[in-house]
């Protein structure tokens, strides 16, 4: 039997293909039937140019419905989908079509999708085990080059298997998408639970306040990263009868300050459902439906995740095993045998600790630890502390090379404030080593696609803030 995944998300289909499944911007609909049918002419076009399985198919285009079909039809076709940032530059994209070496690479899928309507419709998906190959999501490569993470058709139906039933997607769901579709929060995370629904989707090219704040006038779930709360939160359109409609809020990608968590429970009397999760193993950990929404908390491991904390085993870096664990990074066997421990454990590289009900707290990245005078320091404890400060919007902590202490603590934060004075107020909270040397003001910190701060980028910024 095969265990493609693209006959398990077809299977969930509404028996009746005429319903709706992207709800566009413009007012257009794209009903399942005209999804199914553009998939099968993809995997058609696929297969008669000569595409076979394990294949990889690169897409660099904006987000579209047809983006969607050119996915769904590479996986029906037995092939490896290869999905690219939009906003690579030539030369960024050259390393990935060096190292994935694909058979074919699409940038323009509403004239692939059109020509590929010319071709017979591949009936029946090509026969794929669940080990086999289904996606190459590359990483961002902060810390060297980028690396393709390798997710199976076993990986990533378990995963979406498991998060349907853990948020309560049903038939009569109406999911407001505003995410991109090259990252697995867009393209996995979301897409996925919808698919399974059999549920529409309000499908929005980006993020825009206007068309956001009309989309939510339709829906019943929400997914976004945190920023697309913040925005929310400043705009007065978005109102507690507005958020009213709405069953479920869920947030990732980057950490959701507790401050933004409190407002928006404030605006709209309903907690936002925060969860964890990585390319190389899309979710982990999620909050829960029903039950205690803990504000700075991701929750608890999904069903079948074996989590644990290495070091002490209070707080450390976290390690995973489980159905949703990528098999390797490709063309990279020595990587991958240092990422994972010797009894099969991921080790994510995230630093947190659990808590003794299993309770999943994140405390940041294991590469932005800071060492100072020889004491370790994890940011996100110097972070909580002034986020809470007047003045302060959200604040980045980075160690800066010290002559004397090795590395120092800097915070930078978007807002306003005088430099001692939120120096003696941390001091007040935090010991002397965690205390920030330097405070440094910004209008904006600098982010990724997914709204994560980018701390490498301030690292290099701020290298010689103590150099003479």
């Amino acid at each position: 039997m095969s265990e493609n995944l693209y006959d398990l998300l077809a299977s969930r289909f509404p028996q009746d293909r005429a319903k709706p499944c992207f709800l566009l911007s413009d007012g257009g609909v794209v009903s399942y039937g005209d999804l199914e049918a553009g998939a099968a002419r993809v995997a058609g076009r696929l297969v008669a140019e000569g595409v076979e399985p394990g294949d990889r198919v690169a897409l660099q285009a904006e987000k579209s419905a047809d983006g969607i079909m050119i996915y769904l039809g590479v996986l029906k076709a037995g092939a490896v989908f290869l999905p690219l940032n939009n906003a690579y530059t030539s030369a960024e994209v050259d390393y990935f079509l060096k190292d994935a070496e694909p058979r074919v690479f699409i940038t323009d899928p509403a004239s692939w999708v059109n020509e590929a309507m010319r071709h017979p419709p591949l009936e029946a998906a090509v026969s794929r085990t669940g080990g086999d190959l289904a996606s190459l999501i590359y990483t961002s490569g902060t810390t060297g080059r980028s690396k393709g993470a390798m997710l199976s058709h076993g990986s990533l139906a378990a995963n979406a298997l498991a998060l349907h039933e853990a948020w309560g997607f049903t038939a009569d769901d109406v999911l407001l998408h505003a995410l991109p579709v090259f990252h697995v929060h867009g393209l996995f995370v979301a897409l996925h639970c919808a698919l399974l629904s059999g549920c529409p989707l309000v499908w929005l090219p980006r993020f825009a306040d206007a068309e956001v704040l009309a989309g939510l006038k339709q829906a019943t779930v929400m997914m976004g990263v945190p920023t697309f709360y913040t925005r929310l939160l400043a705009n007065p359109g978005f109102t507690r009868e507005l958020a009213s409609g709405l069953r479920l809020f869920i947030c990732g990608s980057a950490p959701l300050l507790p401050s933004t968590f409190a407002e928006f429970e404030e605006r709209t009397r309903q907690r936002i459902l925060e969860r964890y999760g990585m390319s190389e193993a899309v979710i982990i950990t999620t909050n829960p439906l029903a039950g205690g929404r803990v504000a700075g908390s991701v929750g608890y491991p999904l069903p079948g995740v074996d989590l644990r904390i290495g070091g002490d085993g209070q707080t450390g870096v976290i390690e995973i095993k489980g159905p949703s664990v990528f098999s390797a990074y490709w063309r990279m066997p020595e990587k991958t045998a240092e990422e994972f421990t010797a009894d099969g454990f991921f080790i994510t590289g995230d630093v947190g600790r659990r808590d003794p009900d299993g309770r999943v707290w994140i405390s940041g990245r294991a590469k932005d630890l800071i060492i100072s005078g020889g004491y370790n320091i994890y940011p996100k404890e110097v972070e909580l502390v002034f986020d809470e400060l007047p003045g302060v919007t959200e604040t980045a902590v980075v160690g800066a090379p010290h002559p004397d202490f090795g590395e120092a603590v800097v915070a930078v934060v978007m807002g306003q404030g005088d430099e001692a004075a939120m120096i003696a107020e941390a001091r007040r909270q935090l010991a002397a080593y965690k205390t920030p040397k330097r405070v440094i003001f910004v209008d904006e910190l600098p982010r990724n696609a997914m709204g994560k701060v980018q701390k490498n980028l301030l690292r290099e910024r701020y290298a010689d803030l103590f150099r003479g």
